[in-house]
């Protein structure tokens, strides 16, 4: 297990799509391993393949100590909706307010091939959306009109507004 370097914005990789996955094996393991290490040590709540490099449609997600080990994850339903601050590991220094679908209900696979079922609202539900988007290319960015809607965080009042985003990925 180790603490991977994680792709900044402007790396072209960081567009790349999650391809799905049909082994199980040691390396899946070890990504996994490895997602789950650099996400906290960023520290953040969520982290997809692309952002460490790998092309694979595998994230993790870590909400109230419970650790979500997601292989070709898809949200199956999604309800509602939900503005709040939102962040990423790949674009540090930044948060935006971005509206997400208030609850979502995702199937996946886990590190052995079964199926795994996960659903949440609020912080869980966010991170759950901004990492699949991920795996689609897509970044929290897309979702604003212009590029002013970002806030940067530095100061006291970054730092605040920094720790109700709570860096996702």
């Amino acid at each position: 297990m180790s603490v991977r370097p994680i792709i900044m914005l402007g790396d072209p990789r960081l567009r790349l799509k999650g391809l799905p996955v049909d082994g199980f094996g040691k390396s899946l393991h070890e990504l996994l391993d490895d997602l789950a290490h650099t996400m906290r040590a960023a520290p953040g709540v969520g982290l997809a393949a692309p952002q460490i490099g790998e092309a694979l449609a595998v994230c993790v997600v870590e909400v109230e100590n419970r650790l979500h080990e997601l292989v070709n994850p898809r949200i199956v339903k999604a309800t509602g909706d939900d503005r709040d601050l939102e962040g990423c590991l790949s674009i540090p220094g930044y948060v935006a307010y971005i509206t997400r679908r208030e609850r979502v209900w995702v199937v996946a696979q886990n590190r052995f091939g079964r199926k795994v079922r996960v659903s949440g609202t609020a912080l869980l539900g966010r991170a759950l959306q901004h990492e699949l988007d991920h795996l689609d290319g897509k970044l929290y960015i897309d979702y604003l009109d212009s590029m002013d809607e970002l806030i940067a965080v530095d100061g006291e009042e970054g730092e605040e507004a920094e720790a109700a985003a709570t860096a996702l990925a």
